[in-house]
């Protein structure tokens, strides 16, 4: 599998998708039109055709390396259960931002459970519970830039949610 930078959350677009239909709607009027008035095909509707085509394959080819990606750090946290952000990125070779997004998108989906610890950014598992979390004072909260989590501890350096440094 060959990685490219931001690779996971800059992949897959509907506009791309609209786009190929938009092509292929062209492509079917360059080429069918002509023949109902009597005149021979346009063989140009094909290019909108190949167009298209390229665009499909390749938002194909990254839904399915979106999975692979996610597995590559699903892989990671099942051999290293207690890795940091940082760690699972130089063991992979995956872009912060990506591993960010994979993190998020497998703890949504339910695969990775689990907190990451405020001070250190380590993943702890949600089986071990030290102490109830508490409530939130009013004041001056901070939450995660990436994820949108409120900081639980004033001395708190990485989101407990994401694993992201605060």
């Amino acid at each position: 599998m060959k990685y490219k930078r931001n690779q996971y959350s800059e992949g897959v677009s509907i506009c791309s998708f609209i786009i190929a239909g938009i092509l292929i709607y062209w492509g079917i009027n360059d080429i069918f039109v002509p023949m109902w008035v009597g005149t021979w095909l346009n063989w140009w509707g094909l290019v909108w055709f190949g167009i298209a085509a390229a665009i499909i394959i390749g938002q194909i080819a990254a839904l399915a390396n979106r999975s692979k990606l996610r597995n590559a750090v699903l892989y990671e946290y099942e051999a290293h259960p207690e890795a940091t952000i940082e760690q699972i990125r130089q063991n992979t070779g995956i872009t912060i931002r990506d591993v960010q997004a994979i993190v998020l998108d497998l703890k949504a989906n339910g695969l990775l459970r689990g907190k990451f610890s405020s001070t250190t950014g380590q993943m702890t598992h949600a089986d071990i519970i030290k102490k109830p979390q508490e409530e939130v004072s009013e004041g001056k909260v901070v939450y995660c830039p990436n994820c949108g989590t409120a900081k639980v501890k004033e001395s708190a350096v990485f989101c407990s949610y994401c694993g992201t440094k605060l």
